[in-house]
């Protein structure tokens, strides 16, 4: 999949670099691709309903002896 032409416009404006090779371009278009993937996962991903405390963390870490 190759990046469009305004993504590689708006790298050459805001960073003021250009797409050196064809390597550079296949990794914007991953990119691309990957905030797709993360953008379809929004909304079916939750936290845990009782997220674990710190204190007992530090506790279940602590060091024998301690």
């Amino acid at each position: 999949m190759e990046p469009d032409q305004v993504t590689m416009e708006a790298i050459a404006r805001w960073g003021g670099i250009v797409l050196p090779n064809e390597a550079a371009r296949i990794g914007l278009a991953d990119n691309a691709a990957l905030i797709a993937e993360l953008e379809a996962l929004r909304g079916t991903m939750g936290f845990e309903e009782e997220p674990s405390g710190f204190e007992a963390a530090l506790r279940d870490c602590r060091e024998p002896g301690q």
